[in-house]
């Protein structure tokens, strides 16, 4: 019995298989070891009762974790996993891993990321490169849900909001600028925060601001991530994987056609694939 985890610094999506069978799947919040201690990770495993009942039945498990990019940290995540899974084998690896094996399994390819946060990478079928992306929330990002967050908040603080999306976004959220202020800047978590006003984007997907936000995050993750990729490494296919990307693939393929790049695949939940190979 095995089990594949993708997470990125919000959510950690669980599936758990049998001879290649899915048997059981839950989410629970991100496990990023740079973000979350051994404690938080901890309770919340505590707290999830498919993953009490399958806990001693685990025979390995492939972890895929946003912010795992050092061995330290992959050490760190693995220990911490396995007082509570102390049955399994434990391999964790950072989530631009999970994404390039999810996009190419063992072909080659550029796998951009673009979910809660963003990254890039080449991958030659068997690692991607080491690159200097993957700075999070503060100080990268681009694209990625936690920066359309961001987006949409500045240009509510600075009141450049169409008055219908103004009105709706403070009905939804209860906003004014004191709250905004102190969950960034205060209280823990503030990528979290940021990351949940995507679903404002979805409902609003269709709303012209709204377009230009997403058209503008996109096309700074072009230039900030993939054109530099593709200038090292030409004319390899270029995949996506995340559900920012899986959500506004029409924009997001409109911007890849701007800049006269072909987008292969988009794959919005990549643990799907992920356990189809490990299962496999």
């Amino acid at each position: 019995m095995i089990a594949v985890v993708y997470s990125g610094s919000k959510s950690a999506f669980w599936k758990i298989s049998n001879e290649g069978k899915t048997i059981a799947e839950c989410t629970i919040p991100g496990i990023n070891p740079c973000l979350n201690d051994s404690k938080q990770i901890l309770y919340s495993l505590n707290k999830t009762n498919i993953l009490i009942n399958y806990a001693e039945s685990l025979k390995k498990i492939y972890v895929f974790a946003a912010g795992a990019s050092s061995v330290e940290l992959q050490n760190s995540l693995a220990e911490t996993l396995g007082t509570f899974f102390k049955n399994a084998k434990i391999r964790i690896k950072d989530d631009v891993y999970g994404a390039s094996i999810a996009a190419c399994y063992d072909q080659k390819g550029i796998v951009g990321i673009l979910g809660s946060g963003a990254n890039c990478a080449y991958y030659d079928g068997k690692k991607p490169e080491k690159n200097n992306y993957g700075l999070g929330f503060i100080l990268g990002d681009e694209g990625s849900a936690n920066h359309l967050g961001r987006l949409l908040l500045k240009n509510y603080l600075e009141d450049k909001l169409p008055a219908d999306l103004k009105k709706q976004l403070e009905e939804k959220y209860n906003l004014d600028r004191a709250i905004i202020l102190e969950r960034v800047y205060k209280k823990p978590n503030a990528q979290n925060y940021l990351n949940s006003f995507f679903d404002f984007y979805v409902e609003n997907r269709n709303h012209k601001y709204i377009i230009q936000l997403i058209d503008l995050a996109f096309e700074k993750y072009f230039n900030i991530y993939l054109i530099p990729t593709l200038v090292q490494h030409p004319n390899e296919e270029v995949h996506f994987v995340g559900t920012v990307a899986g959500n506004f693939q029409d924009r997001l393929r409109l911007t890849a056609e701007k800049n006269g790049i072909k987008i292969i695949t988009i794959t919005k939940e990549p643990i799907y694939n992920l356990l189809n190979y490990y299962s496999n």
